[in-house]
C-alpha cells in the first residue's frame, strides 16, 4: 500500500500520522507543495495525507500551488482515494469543495481543547493546534468536532480533515518552536521552552490517540 505526502519543503514530516500508516503497512512518498509540476501521480496511491503550512489558501503569492493542490484533492475524492487532511491541509479541503477560509479572530498556538458530541472518545481531547486561519465546512462535510475557535474536524466522503495536528511530535514541535518560530511565539507572549515541556507531558496521551484516529479513518473510508 502507498500513501502520498503533501507538504512544503524542508516542513514535510508526517509525524504520528506517518508512523502509524507504516506501522500498518504502508509506504510513504511525497509532494513538494512548491512544486507541483513535479508531483508523483494518484496511480497506484492509497491514501493522500495533506499536512499543515506557514501558507494561507488565500494568499495571492501562492495561489497557483493552491490551484494545483485544490485539483489533487478533487481528483483523488473522484478515484476514491482516501484523504487525511491537517491544518492547511483541511483549509485546503474546504476551499476545494465550496467552504471557506479566513483570518481568525484569535490565534490558536498550543495545547488547545476539542470536544466532540458524536466521537468523543477520538477527538474530545487536548490537541497542539498552530494556526491563524479558520474554516468553515462545505455542504457536503459533517462537522464532528469544534471548539470556541471554529470547526476542528470534518468529515466528508473518504476524507477526514483536522484543523488540528495529530501528527505533532516532539521533534515536529521543537523545530516549530525555534528560530523565526520562537519570536513568533514570543510576540504571541508564549514561552517556547515552556510548550515544548508541556508537549513532552501531553504526548504520552495524544500518540496512542493518534494511531486510533489514523486507524479509524482507514476503517471509515474503505466502508
Amino acid at each position: 500500500m502507498r500513501a502520498l505526502v503533501v507538504g512544503n519543503r524542508g516542513d514535510a514530516d508526517p509525524g504520528l500520522v506517518g508512523a502509524r500508516l507504516a506501522e500498518v503497512g504502508f509506504a510513504l512518498e511525497r509532494n513538494e507543495r512548491e512544486y507541483p509540476r513535479e508531483w508523483k501521480s494518484l496511480a497506484g496511491i492509497d491514501v493522500l495525507l495533506l499536512l499543515g503550512s506557514e501558507w494561507s489558501v488565500y494568499w495571492e503569492s501562492n495561489a497557483q500551488e493552491v490551484a494545483a493542490e485544490v485539483d489533487l484533492v478533487r481528483s483523488a475524492t473522484s478515484r476514491g482515494v482516501p484523504v487525511f487532511a491537517i491544518c492547511f491541509g483541511a483549509q485546503v479541503v474546504s476551499h476545494a469543495f465550496g467552504g471557506t477560509v479566513s483570518r481568525s479572530t484569535h490565534p490558536e498556538i498550543g495545547w488547545h481543547a476539542v470536544s466532540s458530541t458524536s466521537l468523543p472518545e477520538l477527538f474530545s481531547h487536548m490537541w497542539l493546534q498552530w494556526h491563524y486561519d479558520v474554516f468553515t465546512v462545505p455542504e457536503s462535510f459533517r462537522t464532528i468536532a469544534s471548539n470556541d475557535i471554529g470547526p476542528q474536524a470534518m468529515i466528508g466522503k473518504r476524507v477526514l480533515a483536522t484543523q488540528f495536528h495529530p501528527e505533532a511530535t516532539l521533534g515536529i514541535i521543537s523545530r516549530w518552536s525555534s528560530g523565526a518560530g520562537m519570536a513568533e511565539l514570543q510576540t504571541l507572549g508564549l514561552d517556547p521552552r515552556h510548550l515544548i515541556e508541556e508537549s513532552a507531558r501531553r504526548l504520552g496521551e495524544t500518540t496512542p490517540l493518534t494511531a486510533q484516529l489514523v486507524d479509524w479513518f482507514l476503517a471509515t473510508t474503505n466502508s
